[in-house]
């Protein structure tokens, strides 16, 4: 029996963890907040910055991209990020339909945690201009880097996405 009458199921997990556990989950939390504010704000460098140097970004229907460099090159590189936030804020200053990129993750779920690595399952939803745009999963794979965790392996599955996505056409399945 557990204390107030409770008795443990099997399925029940042990809520007592270890300090450097926690620290792993916040740390992988924060990288994950890393990728989604900089891609909204097309900072690529910040955005790459996530993953490992020889990190992979593997999305469904595409070759992975390896390393910092190929994925900052898929979003355009650093010339196309300039131009975006120079472009974003003439349309600023003249009125004009404000561009807006908003990824939410939810519903994050630590698979497996060892002190060398995390398996992190979570959901996303894309708000733009046009409403929801799309949304899907994303699994990762996450490693520590010095002090911080960098996602070594990200697979993105688009479960939907609208047919007026501002993200260009599907990528086949």
């Amino acid at each position: 029996m557990r204390p107030h009458g409770r008795v443990r199921s099997k399925k029940e997990v042990d809520a007592a963890v270890e300090l450097w556990e926690l620290s792993a989950r916040e740390a992988c939390r924060d990288t994950l907040a890393q990728y989604t504010h900089s891609g909204d704000r097309y900072l690529l460098e910040e955005f790459a910055g996530a993953f490992c140097e020889d990190g992979v970004l593997e999305i469904r229907g595409a070759e992975p991209l390896k390393g910092r460099d190929a994925i900052m090159a898929r979003f355009g590189g650093a010339p196309a990020a300039a131009q975006a936030q120079e472009e974003a804020a003439k349309k600023r200053d003249s009125g004009a339909l404000r561009r807006i990129v908003r990824h939410n993750v939810t519903n994050i779920r630590f698979e497996s945690l060892r002190p060398d690595e995390a398996v992190v399952a979570s959901y996303f939803t894309v708000i733009t201009e046009i409403g929801l745009d799309h949304m899907g999963r994303y699994r990762d794979r996450f490693v520590p880097v010095g002090a911080r965790w960098l996602i070594a392996h990200r697979f993105v599955s688009t479960d939907w996405r609208s047919p007026e996505t501002t993200f260009g056409p599907a990528l086949s399945d």
